[in-house]
Parts: structure tokens; C-alpha cells; sequence
């Protein structure tokens, strides 16, 4: 669906670290040396859904298959980026593509992992790479309102997104995030935001990187972090990255053994995925067959014709129906059937819109 999370911060905060331990794939390279990762690796990576496997119990399926959303890992920014530092530009692009922003954020000291402003201030970090953003988003807007001041003065209907253009500059220059602007509903800075894709407008989930030591207990650092989130509305979720990649490679069964003995009740990463799903806005609904438990991913509010095309164009053109039945439903009564007869089976029709978790069936006619 060309739905993507990038993570970004400053260097050796992380960011490649995690994204190994996501992927569960030593395919970003990890080194104690800032603009370690150059090029943007990307990933897509499973969904973690419990009910997938809930449903292959009844089911007996030969395979299941996960929803799914795309990682990018990109280089670490650094204060002057937006003015072509460190390696500039071309990885707030980069940024530009991405729908959700995966902020991490050292949260822990250690004297042999080497910090680009030589000392550990999550605070600081945060403004660092969220004044970047702005700052790009000043330069993007600035070339617009030349564009549109030009255009104002042949065709009046260039006016008001030229007035209202003006009013975000005021905004930024303030060093305030687009997404704080008071009229992102006005059609203008709608059509704006399409255009520019505007770096601080984006969702941001702070990552908070810390110690072993901070797993069950938050240090000062993550304190900090919290309550700056809290303040912007943001959400937090705290890991330790190089425990996440020692879970690489092992069954779940032994991961969730090792996660135990931790005192931890699941992967912080888990928690990423499962959020960063979320704040795209998406969902899953479910098919339940023999030949496979999957999960379909959709925009959460699509009806039922649109998400049906997600399997085959064709069941969207000829779409008849739709036959559901909740998860709770499909579960409680045993699969289909049971079910069926317990007269938990709807049939519904163009207009209705899908739930996260429906197991569904499509009649259709092409």
C-alpha cells in the first residue's frame, strides 16, 4: 500500500541496531562511527497478531500469512542538515517518504559508544532533529510562497493558499511543528500538505533506547522524554536495542522465556510494529482457510468493495457481497460452521464498512 516507517535520529543512537533486530536480519550495518548507513535500507516486516494463530487452531491451515508494513532505516541527521551537514539533504528526502517517524532516542551512557554532540541529552537530541524537520519545511514552504505570490497576481483564486501559506511561515519561524497549526483542517493547507508532504506534520513514536538497567525502571532520561512527549502528544516506547537483536534467531517460545526472565512481558519492538501499524491507520481483517490464515491489510474506514480489492481487483469490480463473522464469533463457535449456525454469520452489502478483525468471505461476479 506504499505505507512506510522511517526511523531516524541522530547518529549511533540505534537506529541500525534496532532495524536489524526488526528485520531479524543482519542487513543493516551496525558500527561505532557516525553515517554508518548511507543508502536507506528498507524492510517489510510481520505484524505480530495473536489471532492469526488462534484462528489456525480451529482452521489447520498450511500456512499463515501476517499483515505487514515497511521499515526504513535512515542515516543519522545532524544539527545543519536542512543546510546540506553532515550528509544533508538527501536524507531529509528521504524522511519525505516515510508516513510515521520512528524518533530514536539514546536514553542510556556509555563511555565506549561515542555520541555526535559528546554527551547524553535526549532533550537536546529531540530538538536537534525535530528543528531539522522544521527547518526544511521553512525552505519547501519559502520556494511556495514565491510560486504562489507570482501566480496571486494573475488569478485571484491564488490568494487565500497564498494567505494562508504565509500564515504557516509565521508558524514555523517560530520553530513550531506543522502538525501544531491550528487550521490543518482549512482545504488549503490540505492541498498544501499533499503537495509538500510537510516533514513536521508527520505522526512521531519516540523510541527510547536504553540500558538493561532501565528495562523496568526508567532513568532520568526516559523521564525526561516522557514528559516532553506527553507535552507534544506523542507516544513512547521504551527498548533496549542490543537485547532486541540477541533475540534475533531465537524460537519464540525461548525469546519469550529470555523476555520473562527480564520481567518483561513483550518486545518492545513487538510494540513498535504493532503501534507504528496504528498510526498508519490501518487494519487487518482476516480469510480463514485451509490453505491459509492470512491477514489483510486495509485503511481502517474502507467499505467492504475496496478492501475486498486488496485479494483481486476482480472482487472489487464484480463485488456481490460480503460474508462475516467477527473474530470473537469465529472463535467462540469453533470456525465457520459453528459459527453459522449459531446465526453469528452476517451478509453484508457495498456500503459496509470493514472492522479490524472481521473473518470474511467474498461472492463476486466478474
Amino acid at each position: 500500500m506504499g505505507l512506510s516507517v522511517g526511523i531516524v535520529g541522530l547518529p549511533n543512537v540505534g537506529k541500525s541496531t534496532t532495524f536489524n533486530a526488526l528485520t531479524k536480519a543482519q542487513n543493516a550495518e551496525s558500527a561505532n562511527y557516525p553515517f554508518c548507513t548511507i543508502e536507506p535500507n528498507k524492510a517489510v516486516v510481520p505484524v505480530p497478531d495473536n489471532r492469526l494463530n488462534e484462528l489456525a487452531k480451529i482452521v489447520n491451515p498450511n500456512k499463515i500469512q501476517y499483515s505487514t508494513i515497511e521499515f526504513v532505516d535512515i542515516a543519522g541527521l545532524v544539527k545543519g542538515a536542512s543546510k546540506g551537514e553532515g550528509l544533508g539533504n538527501k536524507f531529509l528526502s528521504n524522511i519525505r517518504e516515510v508516513e510515521v517517524i520512528l524518533h530514536m532516542v539514546r536514553c542510556f551512557d556509555d563511555e565506549n559508544i561515542t555520541h555526535v554532540e559528546n554527551s547524553i541529552n535526549p532533550l537536546r537530541d529531540i530538538e536537534i532533529i525535530e528543528s531539522e524537520l522544521i527547518f526544511a519545511d521553512i525552505e519547501q514552504l519559502e520556494k511556495k510562497i514565491e510560486k504562489l505570490t507570482r501566480q496571486a497576481k494573475a488569478d485571484k483564486k491564488a490568494i487565500k493558499p497564498l494567505e494562508l501559506a504565509k500564515e504557516l511561515l509565521s508558524h514555523l519561524n517560530e520553530i513550531k511543528p506543522v502538525s501544531t497549526f491550528l487550521k490543518k483542517d482549512d482545504e488549503n493547507f490540505k492541498a498544501l500538505d499533499r503537495e509538500l508532504r510537510f516533514l513536521s506534520n508527520k505522526e512521531i513514536i519516540y523510541g527510547v533506547n536504553v540500558d538493561e538497567e532501565s528495562l523496568l525502571e526508567d532513568n532520568e532520561y526516559v523521564k525526561a522524554v516522557k514528559k516532553h512527549a506527553k507535552e507534544v502528544g506523542a507516544d513512547v516506547i521504551k527498548l533496549c536495542a542490543k537485547i532486541e537483536e540477541e533475540l534475533v534467531g531465537l524460537e519464540d517460545e525461548e525469546a519469550n522465556e529470555f523476555l520473562n526472565e527480564l520481567g518483561i512481558e513483550e518486545s518492545g519492538l513487538n510494540r513498535i510494529i504493532k503501534l507504528s501499524f496504528e498510526k498508519l491507520g490501518l487494519i487487518s481483517y482476516f480469510t480463514a482457510g485451509v490453505v491459509e490464515v492470512r491477514a489483510w491489510t486495509i485503511k481502517k474506514g474502507w467499505k467492504a468493495p475496496k478492501a475486498a480489492s486488496v485479494i483481486h481487483n476482480d472482487f472489487e469490480k464484480g463485488f456481490i457481497r460480503a460474508e462475516v463473522i467477527s473474530y470473537e464469533d469465529f472463535v467462540a463457535f469453533g470456525g465457520e460452521n459453528g459459527a453459522k449456525e449459531a446465526g453469528k454469520m452476517r451478509l453484508e452489502g457495498k456500503d459496509y464498512i470493514v472492522q479490524d478483525g472481521d473473518v470474511m468471505h467474498f461472492r463476486f461476479n466478474v
